[in-house]
């Protein structure tokens, strides 16, 4: 026969056992492939989660667009169809018009210039995915967008004529200003275009100039460092609010730890992509100061324009961000 105080610690546990076992699983959904230095990113922040929450809260990871496409992932989450997701930031410019500060092109110069711009951006990012029941958790920068030319580049002169590779409204308008004629081509296409003869230059990463091996055609890249666009984690507010206190603690520990990690291996992998040019023959170069100042004036130009069609939460940004350091 048990002991009394036996019996009655078993009979506590029992009525236990479902808090004690209780499990919570986030279906988190991103538009990228599972090889993405950003969905790895996110593999580890959701094995971090449930390390640190004693596996109170599993994360589970859909990549490749396979739960929501990536343009419909932030609104599955504010529906509640997935507790979490991740975008490109660019994709809410129409719903939260100041998500494109980080798509302005010749503003941001560097990493560290970037990081000022998203901290000046983040309080205002929060205050939007909270009106839209969302919560942020951490943004990450795609490598910093360069330029690729078949042809050496020394002033505004040189782009005159040429064919270059478009993909947006924004980098129609460069072309166009700059005197090159747009050509609208498919990131999966930049090859066959090349070797077709249908572009001569394009504005976009290293990365992405390594991915489609644009050796050959490509004999010149400029590291212009045009813009570095942001991919945003976050999780619906009801998700989050429902967890205890401290796997929440947990959640925004290793979203903090996510964010950094992400930010260095985005500045390694820019790095490493633009030695792979190099190795295969691209000529990595700077612009000349003249032509520089003049990409500068056109940052200048595109953020005052959108600025004034954005209104006063992007002076918010912008004022602090030109003030002097």
């Amino acid at each position: 026969m048990k002991p009394i105080w036996t019996a009655a610690l078993c009979a506590v546990l029992a009525s236990h056992a479902p808090a004690l076992l209780a499990q919570t699983t986030w279906k988190l959904a991103t538009g990228y492939r599972a090889e993405s230095f950003h969905t790895q990113n996110i593999y580890q922040f959701a094995r971090e989660v449930e390390k640190a929450s004693a596996g109170q809260l599993v994360i589970e990871v859909h990549p490749n667009n396979t739960l929501f496409k990536l343009n419909d992932i932030g609104q599955a989450v504010q529906q509640g169809k997935a507790e979490a997701g991740e975008t490109i930031m660019s994709s809410m410019v129409k719903d939260i018009p100041i998500a494109g500060a980080d798509s302005i092109p010749f503003v941001v110069g560097s990493y560290k210039d970037a990081q000022r711009l998203w901290k000046l951006q983040r309080p205002g990012i929060e205050k939007h995915f909270a009106a839209r029941g969302m919560k942020l958790l951490y943004a990450v920068p795609w490598p910093p967008q360069g330029l690729h030319s078949s042809k050496p580049v020394r002033g505004l002169a040189d782009f005159k004529g040429t064919q270059m590779r478009t993909y947006n409204q924004t980098t129609t308008r460069i072309a166009e200003m700059l005197g090159a004629r747009p050509v609208d081509v498919a990131m999966v296409d930049v090859g066959k275009a090349l070797a077709e003869g249908r572009m001569d230059n394009m504005i976009t990463s290293a990365l992405t100039g390594v991915e489609n091996k644009v050796w050959g055609p490509i004999k010149y890249y400029y590291e212009i460092n045009a813009w570095f666009p942001k991919n945003v984690v976050f999780v619906g507010s009801k998700a989050f609010e429902a967890l205890t206190p401290e796997a929440r603690a947990s959640v925004l520990k290793a979203a903090a730890d996510a964010e950094a990690r992400g930010w260095q291996a985005s500045q390694a992998l820019a790095y490493g992509a633009t030695e792979e040019l190099r190795q295969n023959g691209i000529k990595i170069e700077r612009i000349p100061p003249d032509l520089d100042q003049e990409i500068k004036r056109m940052g200048e130009k595109f953020s005052r324009e959108w600025i004034r069609s954005v209104g006063n939460e992007a002076n918010d940004i912008f004022v602090p961000y030109y003030m002097p350091q």
